[in-house]
């Protein structure tokens, strides 16, 4: 059984995309149906909306895992420690690339930071 540090970063980046990809693909499943009925759209349009919605929620927690497993790993790798600071740099860059389509500094920024603290928070309660 091959140990953790010998596994490749993209190897477990996407397996990151895998697990967390399905997780917001089910996520979709039930927010697609209860988006539609908020909004009270039937018939294709209904269909067409639940498509998006899971379709959205999959590819976002994918690339959101993918993008922190990946960050998190090569962090660890290039400083040669395995500590908080790696998920804190791997917080921030996945932050970052989530508000990107924002196009706006401050929430480019903000959403680094929270996504940092948050991922810090994470890896100092599981410690």
């Amino acid at each position: 059984m091959p140990r953790e540090e010998d596994t490749p970063c993209a190897s477990l980046a996407v397996e990151s995309v895998i697990r967390l990809g399905g997780a917001g693909l089910s996520w979709g499943f039930f927010y697609g149906p209860y988006e539609a009925d908020r909004k009270g759209i039937i018939g294709k349009s209904r269909a067409s909306l639940v498509a998006k919605t899971i379709c959205k929620c999959g590819l976002l927690c994918g690339i959101a895992a993918g993008t922190f497993s990946a960050t998190s790993c090569r962090a660890q790798r290039y400083r040669m420690k395995k500590d908080r600071i790696n998920s804190s740099i791997a917080g921030a860059v996945t932050g970052a690339a989530l508000a990107l389509r924002t196009r706006s500094l401050k929430q480019i920024v903000g959403t680094a930071s929270a996504i940092s603290a948050l991922a810090t928070v994470a890896d100092f309660s599981t410690a």
